[in-house]
C-alpha cells in the first residue's frame, strides 16, 4: 500500500527523518518495500516567467528568451521549441540541476554562440509525460497564481515522498 509521508502527518506527529521512520514501521510490523521522493524529477526546477523572445542571430531554428526566475537579473535561454512566446510561464531547470529521465546535467553553455543559463522544459522532460509537443505552457495547466522561482514540485503536487509499505497477513 502506497502512503503518502503528508497523510501519516495529519495523523500522528512525526519528528524524525524518514528513513528513520520507516525502520520503526517496520519493527511495528509494517514493512517499508520502498521510500520514493516524486520530487526527485524536478530537483531545480522553477516557475519562470518569459520576458523577451529574440530570433537566434545564428540559427533559424533557435530563439534568444530573456527568463525571470526570481533571482533579479533576468536569465538568458536559448530555447528551440516552437511554441516558445513572451509572457508565458514555463518551467526552467536552472543551471546545476539534473534531470534524471533524460540523464541530464544542466549546465551554462553556448548554442552557436549565444551563452544559454539553464533549460526550458517539456513534460516530458520533467517525467510528466511519455512524449511531447514542446515546452509546457503552464499558465494552460494551472489556473492558480505563480509566481518567478516557485517550486514546480509544488505547482504539480509533487512535492511529496511516498512509503511504499507491505501489509502482511497478521
Amino acid at each position: 500500500m502506497r502512503v503518502p509521508l503528508s497523510w501519516l502527518r495529519e495523523l500522528v506527529e512525526i519528528n524524525i527523518q524518514v528513513e528513520s521512520l520507516a525502520e520503526r514501521l517496520s519493527m511495528a510490523g509494517f514493512e517499508v518495500e520502498s521510500i520514493e521522493d516524486l520530487s526527485i524529477n524536478t530537483k531545480g526546477v522553477v516557475v519562470g516567467y518569459v520576458e523577451n523572445v529574440d530570433s537566434h542571430p545564428n540559427a533559424d531554428k533557435l530563439n534568444v528568451c530573456r527568463i525571470n526566475v526570481g533571482q533579479g537579473d533576468l536569465l538568458q535561454i536559448v530555447c528551440g521549441a516552437s511554441n516558445i512566446r513572451e509572457s508565458i510561464y514555463v518551467p526552467i531547470a536552472l543551471p546545476g540541476s539534473f534531470l534524471p529521465i533524460k540523464n541530464l546535467n544542466i549546465k551554462k553553455s553556448s548554442l552557436r554562440g549565444v551563452e544559454s543559463n539553464g533549460m526550458v522544459c517539456s513534460l516530458e522532460e520533467l517525467g510528466l509525460e511519455d512524449e511531447s509537443k514542446g515546452i509546457a505552457i503552464l499558465d494552460e495547466l494551472f489556473t492558480n497564481k505563480m509566481n518567478p522561482g516557485d517550486n514546480i514540485s509544488k505547482l504539480f503536487g509533487l512535492d511529496e515522498i511516498i512509503l511504499d509499505l507491505a501489509i502482511t497477513a497478521n
